[in-house]
């Protein structure tokens, strides 16, 4: 049984995320718990709220006991792009990519 949470457009570079993802990945899910309580990253309470969704799912749609839960694969990938404008001379403006 598998059992996912999606979560998107969260303002989080891709890179940062991957670095809380990866101390989790393949860990039972009380101990990737404990991880993300205490890691002082910003993304370690983003992750972490999606898990406790995945959590949540597993019990109540599908009945699995919490205990026996494992995170099978975590993903972060890029989200969309603000796109923004510098001022430039004469009222021009040049679009920018933050």
């Amino acid at each position: 049984m598998e059992v996912s949470a999606v979560l998107r457009g969260t303002r989080l570079s891709a890179q940062k995320g991957r670095l809380v993802a990866d101390q989790i990945r393949g860990l039972r899910v009380e101990k990737a718990l404990d991880i993300l309580a205490f890691s002082p990253k910003k993304g370690a309470g983003i992750i972490k709220k999606v898990l406790e969704s995945a959590i949540a799912n597993a019990e109540h749609n599908e009945g699995a006991d919490i205990d026996a839960l494992k995170v099978k694969t975590i993903l972060v990938d890029q989200g969309s792009v603000l796109k923004r404008f510098t001022a430039r001379a004469k009222g021009r403006g040049n679009r920018g990519r933050y």
